[in-house]
């Protein structure tokens, strides 16, 4: 295996105990004496330091559970048997110590910064020029990676690129938690960088490059627009004299750099077209032919030709498909590998779309299931998939269908789609909602062993860039732009057989319908228009089960609603169908919710008991993750008090330890 995801032992060694120790005051990592005076100096060595950061930055677990093709369980989404405490007031708690509060990563990149740009401006280090830029450039893009995860947990954060001394004041001093806008005009930067570097050399797509940095430039600065836009007037935006950070002295000169909120938060939109065009003009979109295979027998090959799009998803390299950016490689060979596949084959770990997220989908004729004469109903899987969009209808397992089509050794697979196994709770056999994805699923039996999978992983394709601009583009001008026409366009085109005509769906479109089942309908607890919404749909039908929906329901503002209007998870649509007689009625009566409840399976509502019975919550402090109390107390003059911390506590949390948020 030729992937540079991989680098030798005895190098993951030395970069790893040049940095070992670390103190509760940041997670400061300080230099160690052991460090050879001649690292640094080859490109050998800048490339084996950058692969160990690697999998800290790369999105993808290789668990269908919460990492890829699941971790939009506990959304609108998809779900698990069991719901998320976020969901029910007084639950989530502050605390002393939160471990995603971290700068371990961070001091580590900071650290290579310190020792490596000195040495490439005095040309001391030995190797290829192209190369040594590109390793330069992976690091500035994997801080800008991290600072944006720590964006989307705490907001306002410390910018830190230095490594700092053991040194108790210098320590708190740093501490200070820099406006969220300004974190993000410094993720933006460090992107820059990135891609400016990584331009140097055409690496294996297994590596990162500057069209993957414009792509995340892309991301953040439609995140943080959309942020500062939907949270204007609240103190989550700074500025604002309800903002924690106001009172700070170190804030008292805060102003937008582009002059005021608005500007601000546009500029964050003209930032992410900006990007997301120079990755979106040249973007290839793989095809989606609406077809599932079913040849048992066929070669790999053949089944990947019937539909490519679907194989991208699941196949073994993915070097020559020109939508995906950047891809992970598995090996057996090597003992790395997922368990994608065994969970593909049955209920997906569990994770189970719900019913608002599969009537999201419009049918093949561009219209929602309520406007089209297309859609048959939902009282089997199989009247769900006639005519719909050609994502849900490969996507979407039904029973009788053949998961695995070449025979081999394979002890988890599961050959043929079932009914749903909802009577069962178990995240190895159990469907938590009825619906299950095929995303994922290889067809070769093989590929079903237990903690054996090595499919190739995809990691950033260029549709998001489209996807990117459209939003943008709208929400800085108010009105879709030609791009952005020609974009969404293009993105419906690729799958066959659906109609093209963005312009139908937006006219047929009836928000009180839509509001009633999707979050995304919502900002700030009001309904959005039509085209906001539909731009949104196609984001969340194109990019579904990828982990986009968590952050995009987070900066849309679109969980307030629920304060006031609790949320009831719905499954497959049981009492009065044909697939009621698919369960013992005797089981099914004492297992799930009652008839009169809802005709549809609600998985979280089988029991009086259960705290979500009457539907999911929201409390506002929730959008950010409290500051954990331990940092606020080291970094007070006398770290003895929290109130007088450098660092101030998030939006409606309280400053105490195990206290549930105040609104």
């Amino acid at each position: 295996m030729k992937t540079k995801l991989y680098i030798k032992a005895a190098l993951v060694a030395l970069a790893a105990g040049s940095l070992t120790a670390c103190d509760d005051y940041l997670d400061k990592m300080p230099i160690s004496e052991a460090t050879p005076e001649n690292y640094f100096t080859q490109d050998s060595h800048l490339e084996a330091y950058a692969n160990a950061r690697y999998t800290e930055v790369i999105p993808s677990s290789g668990n269908w559970s919460y990492g890829t093709y699941g971790a939009d369980a506990g959304t609108d989404n998809m779900v698990k048997p069991w719901y998320d405490g976020i969901y029910v007031k007084g639950n989530w708690k502050t605390g002393m110590t939160d471990g995603n509060y971290s700068f371990g990563t961070i001091n580590t990149i900071n650290y290579f910064f310190e020792n490596v740009l000195g040495k490439y401006a005095a040309k001391q280090i030995i190797g290829d020029e192209s190369s040594i830029r590109h390793y330069i450039g992976e690091m500035y893009y994997m801080r800008a990676y991290v600072y944006f995860v720590m964006l989307q947990r705490f907001g306002d954060f410390p910018i830190i690129t230095k490594c700092l001394p053991d040194d108790m004041t210098i320590l708190s001093e740093n501490s200070r938690r820099y406006p969220r806008n300004e974190v993000a005009r410094f993720i933006l930067s460090d992107l820059d960088s990135a891609a400016v570097y990584m331009d140097a050399k055409k690496m294996a797509k297994t590596r990162l490059n500057g069209d993957v940095a414009r792509l995340m430039k892309s991301r953040v600065a439609l995140f943080e627009g959309s942020w500062l836009k939907n949270f204007a007037g609240t103190p989550f935006v700074p500025g604002d004299k309800a903002w924690p950070g106001y009172t700070k002295e170190y804030n008292k000169d805060f102003k937008f750099a582009a002059g005021s909120l608005e500007a601000e938060y546009n500029w964050f939109f003209e930032q992410s077209m900006a990007a997301a065009k120079a990755v979106a003009d040249k973007a290839s979109l793989t095809t989606n032919t609406g077809v599932v295979p079913q040849t048992e027998g066929a070669t790999q090959a053949a089944l990947e030709a019937e539909n490519p799009w679907l194989a991208m998803f699941a196949t073994l390299n993915l070097e020559k498909n020109n939508e995906v950016m950047l891809w992970r490689e598995y090996s057996r060979t090597l003992g790395i590998v997922h368990n994608i596949n065994v969970y593909a084959q049955k209920g997906n770990c569990a994770t189970g779309m719900t019913r608002g997220y599969v009537e999201a989908f419009l049918c093949k004729d561009g219209l929602p299931i309520y406007a089209s004469p297309l859609y048959v109903n939902d009282s089997t899987i199989t009247n769900v998939r006639i005519d719909r969009d050609p994502r849900l209808f490969v996507l979407l397992k039904e029973p009788t269908q053949k998961n695995v089509l070449i025979k081999g050794v394979g002890t988890h697979a599961q050959a043929v789609e079932p009914r749903p196994k909802i009577l069962d709770r178990t995240e190895s056999e159990g469907y938590s909602t009825g619906y299950a994805l095929r995303k994922g699923n290889y067809y070769e039996q093989q590929m079903c062993g237990n903690g054996d999978n090595y499919t190739a992983v995809p990691i950033y394709r260029s549709v998001e860039a489209l996807l990117n601009y459209i939003e943008a583009s709208y929400e800085r001008t108010g009105a879709l732009d030609a791009t952005a026409k020609s974009y969404w366009t293009k993105i419906r085109k690729r799958h066959t057989g659906m109609d093209t005509d963005f312009q139908k769906t937006i006219d047929a479109t009836d928000m009180t319908k839509e509001a009633a089942m999707d979050w995304g309908a919502y900002s700030g607890g009001q309904v959005i228009d039509a085209v906001r919404y539909n731009i949104r749909r196609e984001r969340r039908c194109e990019l579904i089960a990828e982990d986009f929906r968590w952050m995009d329901l987070k900066r849309w503002r679109a969980f307030d609603q629920l304060i006031t209007n609790p949320y009831h998870i719905e499954g497959i649509h049981v009492w009065g169908t044909p697939m009621e007689k698919w369960y013992p009625a005797a089981t099914l009566k004492k297992t799930i919710n009652p008839k009169e409840r809802s005709s549809y399976f609600r998985p979280f509502e089988t029991t009086t008991t259960s705290e979500v019975y009457d539907g999911l919550t929201w409390s506002m402090a929730h959008y950010l993750r409290p500051m954990p109390i331990k940092e606020m107390i080291l970094t007070s003059p006398n770290h003895d008090d929290a109130m007088q911390s450098p660092i101030y506590q998030n939006p409606y949390w309280p400053s105490e330890p195990n206290l549930p948020a105040i609104q």
